[in-house]
């Protein structure tokens, strides 16, 4: 298989469109030989910030020794940014070996797998094949009936910042939003939770109460930034004094409060995640596209932010690294998303917009 017809296989079933459910994943994992059930697993599941987390996330088990896989979506550039081990690329060679494997356990589907459940099969066959020790495995919509909650109890459900996003297909609420998140919780996992409305916590730790399973919430009040510029940022969080974040934003110190807290439940579980680790992940990290300075002269910044929540996340950087001062800003928006609510929240600092159509 060539690195064209994997592609053309991954896309060719992209007219399902996010046809939630756990029976097609389900039925691809077992002719795969369930590659799952050979895994460990971080899951991931929010609406703002489950990238950032999970790098971060990614990093520190690197820098702790273990194989660490990373599952995200989407892409940047190259398909094969989804799937990293130890903050590296699937190459070709194994990307085409995985897709081909699930693309022939596939023909014995009755129902054919979505375009991100062949995705998740590729992912899940990679990482049991390298023999990963451990997973940090990002949602892709929702949760409760995401082809990633495929897997069994993980060693900790991380539930990132909520907000109202494909309500047509999570709710209108941010209590249904909140209740397809913590769809990932299962009887046997830690809870990590980012503190939040009350509305939306209540209904995450209602599952967590209802599997069993212990919750540990971030305390904004513990959260404390001690410099930043557009390099970085350093920052105290509880008994952690002076960490250097590679990544800016200031919601970036809400994730990494996120992420230090889920290091201690892994540490809690019996993961050996010394704190050298802890320091040396935080401070090379790399996750683009949030906040990113492309260039310095003239100054170029790219930001993926896609829904309103995130969108005022960024105006929050704007006011703190560049006050006053007018962007133009260049911004292509999805069909689905509230697009005149974001251009609203950045039109304050905007000289001009260049309105793009994403090629998608």
């Amino acid at each position: 298989m060539t690195y064209d017809e994997a592609l053309e296989f991954i896309h060719a079933a992209d007219w399902k469109g996010s046809n939630l459910g756990l029976e097609r994943i389900s039925e691809l994992c077992a002719l795969l030989g369930d590659p799952q059930k050979k895994l460990k697993f971080v899951h991931v599941a929010g609406t703002n910030g489950k990238g950032s987390t999970c790098a971060m996330l990614s990093a520190i088990l690197t820098a702790a020794g273990y194989k660490t896989g990373l599952f995200t979506s989407p892409h940047l550039q190259r398909y094969n940014e989804r799937f990293k081990i130890n903050g590296e690329d699937i190459t070709d060679e194994a990307f085409c070996e995985a897709t081909e494997t699930v693309k022939k356990a596939s023909e014995g589907m009755s129902d054919a797998a979505t375009e991100f459940e062949r995705c998740t099969a590729i992912g899940l066959e990679y990482f049991a094949q390298q023999g990963c020790d451990i997973v940090v495995f990002e949602v892709g919509l929702g949760g409760r009936l995401d082809s990633t909650n495929v897997i069994d109890a993980p060693e900790a459900a991380v539930i990132t910042n909520l907000g109202l996003e494909h309500t047509e297909v999570l709710g209108d609420t941010i209590e249904q939003i909140a209740a397809e998140k913590a769809g990932i919780i299962k009887p046997g996992c830690s809870v990590v939770l980012y503190a939040q409305s009350p509305e939306a916590e209540a209904v995450v730790k209602q599952k967590a109460a209802e599997c069993g399973c212990t919750v540990s919430v971030t305390d904004p009040s513990a959260e404390k930034l001690l410099s930043e510029d557009v390099f970085g940022q350093h920052i105290d969080y509880k008994d952690r004094k002076d960490l250097e974040l590679k990544l800016l934003g200031t919601y970036q110190y809400s994730n990494c409060a996120l992420v230090l807290e889920t290091v201690d439940v892994l540490k809690a579980c019996g993961w050996n995640i010394p704190e050298e680790a802890v320091r040396e992940g935080l401070r090379t990290v790399n996750w683009p596209g949030r906040f990113e300075v492309l260039q310095k002269e003239p100054l170029i910044i790219l930001d993926g932010a896609h829904n309103p929540n995130g969108v005022q996340e960024l105006a929050h950087c704007i006011e703190r690294f560049l006050p006053g001062r007018k962007l133009r800003v260049v911004m292509g928006v999805m069909a689905d998303k509230d697009h005149a609510q974001m251009i609203d929240i950045m039109a304050p600092y905007a000289e001009r917009f260049v309105a793009m159509q994403p090629k998608y």
